[in-house]
């Protein structure tokens, strides 16, 4: 009996160690029982659950139908690659790329969205490109080689731009970046438009050939300066002439591309041509064709206005010939606004004609202060008698243009020494003789005239009341 039980003891143990020698490797934790049973060591399928799905490989397509020894060549589970091209031979060698999940998937090998995936690449497929056969490309297409001939036109179409006549590229020293002048997108070369910034096409330029400017095969050694072309143009032009004026070659200080060559704009700035001047003939002004000294100043071509002119006589005026001192062109000889900040012109000096104040045409020495021009009116004043009372001859002192010399102002009446218009005398008369009754002596006045009932047991004089009632006060 104990031989007996050291045997089962025996085999026990070396059962238990069998047991934990796995052949899925160390550290294989699924259980047994998930793909084997008490039938045998064999896959029991009756039984299996084992989600693939919860590896890095999850089974999807044709990797459903497979034998599992197929991937797995040793029961050593996690020796399995997960890469597509460690179980597929690459029969592309390597012109692709190693990520055979770019273009197939697991589902067939079959690939049918070519443009969508070349949508990707660095070349997508464009107009003509989209319908070209995948070998005109890539040459080695037939051997499943799909070896990358360059990603620039010219790698292509060398033949092409080699070939070209009209115009030859290669002696026109043409770019060979295609994209210059034929689009990727289009699907032929004929009928695409070469970008024009340096020189744009617009009106007259759009319509024409390239042959009728660019003149030799080499379209690099084309002139962008308008006098290259239009030489004959500007010999021919005789409105004005162009030659004799000595005009400049370039063109576009007077023509633009956009408007064509008539109406021809000159920006002049120098001299703006406003009213009177924005409708004569350029040869009003540049006579004899003189376009490059023509004088700017107004008497230079005014000196026929100025001597003619008699309302005022300029000449015997001596009226400076600086024109614009008071005439401008905006809006126009007339009328002529001087500027009279020296004397300002207001109310009753504001209509006069000129000559009323510059007496024979004297428009240097007129006097500027009032008497002079007003003497008469001085001598023949009665109300008070300006000349008989010995008045200043300072106008100014009572008189103003505003509001004119009516009504005077004495202002004396309101100083300190002669306060006797304020207060409620203030506006009371308008005229001096209500108070000065002697109109041959304005230093006397009378107060008893009005205020008789003051004071009357007293023989008060005028002066007197002045003295205590200074402000016409009652104190």
């Amino acid at each position: 009996m104990r031989i007996v039980s050291l045997l089962i003891f025996l085999f026990s143990l070396f059962f238990l160690n069998r047991l934990t020698d796995s052949p899925h490797g160390p550290g294989f934790k699924i259980s047994c029982k998930t793909c084997h049973s008490s039938k045998g060591w064999e896959l029991d399928k009756s039984i299996y659950s084992f989600d693939h799905n919860s590896t890095k490989m999850p089974l999807l397509g044709q990797h459903t139908t497979i034998n599992c020894r197929q991937c797995h060549k040793s029961l050593v589970f996690s020796e399995a690659k997960t890469n597509c091209i460690d179980c597929h031979n690459d029969i592309h060698q390597a012109t692709v790329g190693s990520d055979c999940s770019r273009c197939h998937t697991q589902v067939s090998w079959l690939v049918n969205n070519i443009n969508s995936i070349h949508q990707l690449s660095r070349f997508p497929l464009l107009g003509a490109h989209r319908t070209a056969d995948c070998s005109q490309c890539h040459v080695s297409e037939s051997l499943l080689r799909f070896d990358v001939p360059g990603v620039n036109c010219i790698d292509c179409h060398r033949a092409n731009y080699m070939a070209t006549a009209n115009p030859n590229h290669v002696q026109s020293g043409m770019s060979e970046d295609c994209s210059s002048c034929h689009p990727v997108n289009a699907f032929q070369w004929t009928g695409a438009g070469f970008s024009h910034t340096i020189f744009p096409l617009v009106q007259g330029h759009s319509a024409l050939k390239c042959t009728d400017c660019h003149k030799t095969t080499s379209y690099s050694s084309a002139s962008t300066v308008c006098n290259d072309c239009h030489q004959q143009d500007f010999l021919a032009a005789k409105n004005p002439d162009h030659t004799a004026s000595k005009f400049s070659t370039n063109c576009q200080d007077c023509h633009t591309l956009n408007q064509g060559w008539k109406p021809a704009t000159f920006n002049h700035t120098v001299f703006p041509l406003t009213l009177g001047h924005s409708t004569p003939a350029c040869l009003d002004c540049h006579i004899g064709g003189n376009y490059t000294t023509t004088p700017t100043d107004c008497y230079s071509c005014h000196k026929l206005d100025y001597q003619a002119t008699t309302n005022p006589n300029h000449v015997t005026s001596g009226y400076a010939t600086t024109c614009q001192t008071c005439h401008t062109t905006n809006p126009g000889w007339k009328p002529a606004s001087f500027n009279h900040s020296v004397f300002p012109l207001t109310l009753g000096h504001s209509t006069p004609a000129c000559t009323d104040c510059h007496k024979g045409g004297n428009y240097t020495t007129t006097p500027t202060d009032c008497y002079s021009c007003h003497q008469t009116d001085y001598n023949n004043t009665t109300n008070p008698n300006h000349k008989t009372l010995s008045f200043s001859t300072t106008c100014t002192q009572c008189h103003t243009t505003v509001p004119g010399w009516k009504p005077a102002a004495y202002t004396q009446h309101d100083s300190q020494f002669f306060p006797i218009y304020s207060g409620r005398h203030n506006g009371q008369w308008n005229a001096c003789s209500n108070c000065h009754t002697n109109t041959a002596n304005y230093a006397l006045f009378d107060c008893i005239r009005c205020h008789t009932s003051v004071h009357r047991s007293s023989n008060y004089t005028n002066a007197q009341c002045y003295s205590c009632h200074p402000r016409g006060t009652s104190n």
